[in-house]
């Protein structure tokens, strides 16, 4: 088994190493690439020291089994044929391939067996804010067909990349010493504040970040379910949270859909007012699982139900789904 990681250097490429590393993944052999001005660096897998080549339009990927990309769309695009060219598998983390009808769009808790159908060689993975709602639809839905979703998310600056990191961590510095924010990566400056705007507006006066949690849940979920979101970055580092309200074709208690929480699979509840505890990002960046509390009625809908959601968004909202999507593909002998 040899497998490439595409985009060694950005936050996700360091996620991939991490995840591998950690989870054991059953390979012999890891090649990384980067851009021109990532190729070179040098970074430390099981004791072994790897050096970044530079991602070119030749045979180097002539005897990679999987190939973990996240390089950005049209780094993707333009090299998916150099990739998958020779029977290489392209778990990509960007949103090229999303909504290609001949590409899979997997969160494997919800959809794994779609990874089978794949006539390019191509598998996505789905949006982060995407990802950690459809996994706790899943448990939902499982009990009752889900009719209509209303979200909203509380993301990360972690959703920008590491520079959207560093800019907020710079931008609180400045603030703390008296000077005027520097603001380049996001619209506005983000630290001390809350912007309801991630990604861009679209005609219908949603951005693409909602759009994408609209058309991306119908696909992973193979579902008519109609999705409304309102997607909104705030000052923190990592790991996004979600309120969520779903209404079902028929009413679900509290305890059943706590119930079927807790037994799903990538899920943990934390769900104990009396105690104070809920899930808080302060508390689960690098954590694996999607962590759902507050689970409540929804009083203005008889049929519905209102929750809490918190994931790691370079995690299990990037890397980690991408390395569950290699590893369910090994366990079922999908990899050659």
């Amino acid at each position: 088994m040899k497998v490439a990681i595409v985009g060694a250097s950005g936050a996700v490429g360091q996620e991939f190493l991490n995840i591998l590393e950690n989870r054991d993944f059953p390979m012999d052999e890891l090649v990384l690439f980067g851009s021109a001005r990532s190729a070179g660096r040098k970074y430390n897998f099981r004791g072994k020291e790897l050096v970044v080549k530079e991602l070119q339009h030749n045979d180097d990927f002539k005897d990679i089994d999987i190939a973990l990309t996240s390089a950005g769309g049209g780094t993707s695009k333009e090299f998916e044929k150099t990739i998958t060219k020779h029977g290489t598998i392209m778990i990509d983390n960007s949103s090229a391939f999303r909504l290609d009808d001949d590409v899979p769009l997997v969160v494997p808790e919800v959809n794994a067996a779609d990874c089978a159908n794949r006539p390019r060689n191509v598998i996505a993975n789905p949006n982060c804010t995407t990802i950690q709602m459809v996994v706790a639809l899943k448990a939902i839905e499982d009990i009752s067909h889900i009719r209509r979703v209303h979200v909203s998310t509380y993301q990360a600056a972690s959703g920008a990349g590491a520079t959207g990191m560093d800019e907020l961590e710079n931008q609180f510095k400045q603030i703390v010493n008296g000077e005027k924010p520097d603001v380049e990566k996001f619209t506005h400056q983000l630290a001390m504040n809350i912007i309801p705007h991630v990604d861009v507006f679209t005609d219908n006066g949603y951005t693409k970040e909602e759009m994408k949690m609209f058309n991306e849940t119908r696909k992973i979920m193979h579902s008519d379910v109609q999705v409304s979101a309102m997607c909104v970055r705030i000052p923190i580092m990592r790991a996004h949270s979600e309120s969520i309200w779903v209404e079902t074709e028929r009413p679900v208690s509290v305890e059943e859909a706590t119930e079927a929480f807790s037994k799903a699979e990538g899920i943990k509840v934390i769900d104990n007012p009396d105690k104070n505890e809920y899930p808080m990002p302060l508390f689960l960046s690098g954590e694996d699982e999607v962590f759902v509390g507050r689970i409540r009625a929804d009083l203005a809908n008889p049929n519905g139900l209102t929750f809490w959601a918190v994931a790691d968004q370079i995690r299990k909202g990037a890397a980690l789904n991408a390395v569950q999507i290699a590893e369910y593909m090994v366990k079922e002998g999908m990899v050659k």
